[in-house]
């Protein structure tokens, strides 16, 4: 499997999921209209091989389906993923084996961290080219700009690494960077964010941030650094167990920071604590523009290279995008270690529609009065992740959360608005969600769309319609007999019952 992005590049050339262009296009949004038609209809990756203003290929997509980001993470099936979950489950929380087997499953674990370890390489290919001084110019660089309303062109699917100036532990997360001119860029993270936190110890100690960002790296390492789960393991390590084997890091040529040594590019430069210029704004994950932030202010004075370096972007906006493929994959991840922390739940689902994660549907297997309840209270505080989900429906375990024709169903022949729904008012919330009335506070809904039993309701439910047994097995005998058996009739066009889905 592939362990850099070229290697990624290749795996999807082969299986007929890239598309290379060679016509001329043009960063600024001429790419993100094109890569967003492929979005909307599940189409390949793409590799534009001749960009405006430019001598670097521009990768886009490769990530924009949930088959692709299983690639990414070395797994060939969705279901894989869970199995990497219950790994990570056990890591988090790990209990007392009981059984000789449960023993043996835990040591095959912790010889998987042994594994993950990262490595080091002292000729990376990252740093074949150095520019440095008045030769560097970000502007080399075939930044996106993806909506007319942007403020500028940004850096999306980069990497950006810190370090704690007192403990010396370091931070990889994904944050998106404007640029502001031919050697600065201004980082938008939150301020609960691993680099924003390292930003404001340097202040305290009187000292400048470095901060170095990766671009065109693994795929993995993106999915690693993009996974909020609170496991006490560095993104390297992390990235090292989804791959099996772990990271090359190799050090920056003029900071003391780590970085993948097989990235297509690497910028690296400082943070003043306190200078900070205006940010945005940029289209977000909500659908909408989102506003104007002062942000810290990121001075390069170094750029180092791969020979013939790919770059690798994409951009946020209404699903689907890739970030949404993204997270349909750690949904999967999610799966285990949630219910590790809510025994009663089954299985979960965040709809991509719903942002990824601002609706959740949880199904559990019922045994009592109130359980849908508590296990919506105990889903919005098992992770962090779940803090900013807006609306949680809980079903029986017969319900399949991944078909909304099923949800839809269950809510509308199972809820009584007065007796099952809650709402929980001023709860922290996320700032770029317009609809919340005050920026930063907001409600959450619960619906339980559950079987209700003694003392929920004072009436008998009624019996389930389902089919003779008997009568069932003898169709499926005889279906060959009928003449039916030509007939296609697993996956159904959801068009043929009024929908209209494109």
């Amino acid at each position: 499997m592939a362990r850099d992005l070229r290697a990624f590049i290749q795996v999807l050339e082969q299986r007929g999921q890239l598309r290379r262009i060679t016509a001329l296009v043009d960063p600024d949004l001429e790419i993100a209209e094109i890569s967003n038609r492929m979005l909307q209809a599940g189409g390949p990756g793409l590799l534009f091989e001749n960009v405006k203003g430019s001598s670097f290929p521009v990768a886009i997509n490769l990530m924009g389906t949930e088959e692709r980001v299983c690639w990414a993470m070395h797994k060939e099936h969705p279901q894989e993923l869970e199995t990497l979950g219950k790994k990570l489950g056990m890591l988090q929380q790990p209990k007392p084996p009981k059984k000789i087997s449960q023993a043996v499953e835990f040591g095959k674990i912790l010889f998987d961290v042994v594994k993950a370890k990262p490595g080091r390489d002292f000729f990376p290919a990252c740093q074949q080219v150095v520019v440095e001084g008045d030769a560097l110019d970000l502007n080399q660089l075939p930044l996106i700009r993806p909506y007319p309303g942007d403020a500028g062109k940004i850096i999306t699917l980069g990497l950006v690494i810190t370090k704690d100036c007192e403990t010396g532990t370091p931070n990889v997360g994904v944050y998106r960077l404007q640029l502001q001119s031919r050697t600065t860029m201004s980082v938008h993270w939150l301020s609960v964010r691993g680099g924003a936190r390292h930003l404001r110890k340097a202040a305290q100690n009187g000292k400048k941030l470095e901060i170095a960002i990766a671009l065109g790296v693994d795929p993995l390492i993106i999915m690693a650094a993009a996974t909020p789960i609170p496991v006490d393991l560095s993104e390297w390590l992390f990235a090292g167990l989804y791959g099996g084997s772990g990271v090359q890091l190799a050090k920056c040529k003029t900071l003391d920071l780590q970085i993948p040594a097989d990235s297509e590019f690497v910028l690296e430069g400082t943070i003043t604590p306190g200078e900070v210029l205006p940010d945005g704004p940029f289209g977000d994950h909500m659908g909408y523009y989102g506003g104007v932030e002062d942000s810290p202010v990121i001075h390069f004075h170094c750029m180092t290279h791969r020979q013939n370096p790919v770059y690798l972007t994409t951009f946020s906006g209404r699903p689907p995008k890739e970030e949404a493929m993204m997270a349909i994959a750690l949904n999967r991840i999610y799966t285990p270690i949630l219910r590790q922390q809510v025994s009663e739940i089954v299985d979960f689902f965040l709809p991509m529609e719903a942002l990824s994660y601002k609706a959740a549907i949880i199904s559990i297997d019922k045994a009592y009065p109130g359980q849908a309840r508590r296990a919506a209270l105990a889903f919005w505080s098992a992770l962090p992740q779940f803090t900013y989900t807006k609306f949680v429906i809980v079903v029986d375990k017969d319900i399949n959360i991944r078909d909304p024709r099923q949800v839809v169903w269950a809510i509308s022949s199972k809820v009584d608005p007065t007796r099952d729904v809650f709402i929980l008012p001023n709860t922290p919330f996320d700032s770029l969600d317009f609809a919340s009335e005050k920026i930063g506070l907001g409600g959450r809904m619960g619906i339980d769309a559950t079987t209700k039993i003694p003392p929920e309701t004072e009436h008998e439910w009624g019996e389930p319609l389902e089919s003779d047994a008997d009568v069932a097995a003898r169709v499926d005998r005889r279906w060959v007999e009928y003449g039916l058996d030509d007939l296609e009739l697993g996956e159904v066009n959801p068009n043929l019952f009024g929908y209209d889905m494109r």
